[in-house]
């Protein structure tokens, strides 16, 4: 579909870094989070900040749903600033679950449950296989850098996998971590550059067990229902419209590669030229391709507690 009206995106980041010294005064007194929070602690029976708070792990179970609950509580920010809902919505990566609450597939208090049970079951998976692979992001690497990398792990025998395609040169590679110094180091010595490393790695074909384990384990547990606003397939950029194909798609993150460039095709395609990245987003909103072709709000905590200056990447 194509149009001639200006039309608007909630896009929800994936998970990075995001620790309770950098977040938590924005939880704490920022009325959309409350709001979120309250209906989270009622689902969990606990309190998601005392957990966010004594959470030492980046990806643990509290740090997550405090993740999602940033995340929709912003997207809710951003709601209210435009008057109406987006046009479209996105979940890239862990973004997933928050669309499905915000898009109204799922229950805010089952997606929170969701998201909480995930963990568990991803933790389960990752120490019984493949505990030595991480997913490593990699920048202003090439196409013919990379696939010189690949090369060299392919002689030696290396595991290793595409797991998202992110903007020109920047890629997230799958591969052993006993590997990944000396790949660090060939990447470095061809110009590129290592950003981050994941781990559980993330987003790789050979995790088709812990997608039949995600689908059978908890999936089954969650009613999903037909979305109230398209969302945006992170790793081919199809609109997803049904609870069917909601489904797939969260299935889908665990053994798909990622892939924005097909998210931007398709924002554009549907006439989208505002969008706005809700959620502790260091990359997405970032990225040459998005601000290349759309005009983007980046609202997250640190915005958010600065509303005044609230600006699009175009105005920075």
């Amino acid at each position: 579909m194509t149009t001639d009206q200006a039309r608007t995106a909630v896009v929800f980041p994936g998970m990075g870094p995001s620790r309770f010294t950098e977040v938590g005064k924005f939880m704490m007194i920022d009325p959309f989070v409350r709001d979120r929070l309250a209906v989270a602690d009622e689902a969990l029976g606990r309190s998601v900040l005392d957990g966010f708070r004594g959470d030492g792990d980046d990806y643990g179970e509290f740090t997550q749903i405090a993740f999602l609950v940033n995340s929709v509580a912003l997207a809710d920010r951003a709601r209210e600033m435009l008057g109406e809902d987006p046009d479209v919505c996105v979940g890239f990566s862990f973004g997933l679950k928050a669309v499905s609450a915000f898009s109204g597939a799922l229950p805010f208090s089952e997606t929170v449950r969701l998201a909480f049970e995930l963990v568990g079951c991803e933790r389960r998976f990752f120490e019984e296989q493949y505990q030595d692979l991480v997913t490593l992001v990699v920048t202003r690497l090439p196409a013919d850098p990379l696939n010189e990398v690949l090369s060299e792990l392919a002689d030696r025998g290396e595991f290793h996998e595409i797991s998202g395609h992110l903007d020109d040169g920047m890629y997230l590679i799958t591969l052993r971590e006993p590997a990944l110094e000396d790949v660090q180091r060939h990447i470095s010595a061809l110009g590129g550059y290592s950003l981050y490393t994941m781990k559980p790695p993330a987003h790789c074909p050979a995790f088709y067990g812990l997608r039949d384990r995600v689908e059978e384990e908890v999936l089954a547990k969650f009613d999903l229902q037909d979305p109230r606003l398209p969302i945006v397939a992170d790793h081919d950029g199809s609109l997803v419209t049904t609870a069917e194909q909601l489904r797939t798609l969260l299935l889908d993150t665990f053994d798909h590669p990622v892939h924005w460039p097909s998210i931007v095709a398709t924002l554009r395609a549907e006439g989208v030229t505002q969008v706005y990245v809700t959620g502790p987003d260091r990359l997405i909103n970032r990225l040459d391709s998005t601000t290349r072709a759309f005009d983007v709000v980046a609202l997250g905590p640190e915005q958010a507690l600065r509303p005044a200056r609230t600006a699009s990447r175009r105005e920075q």
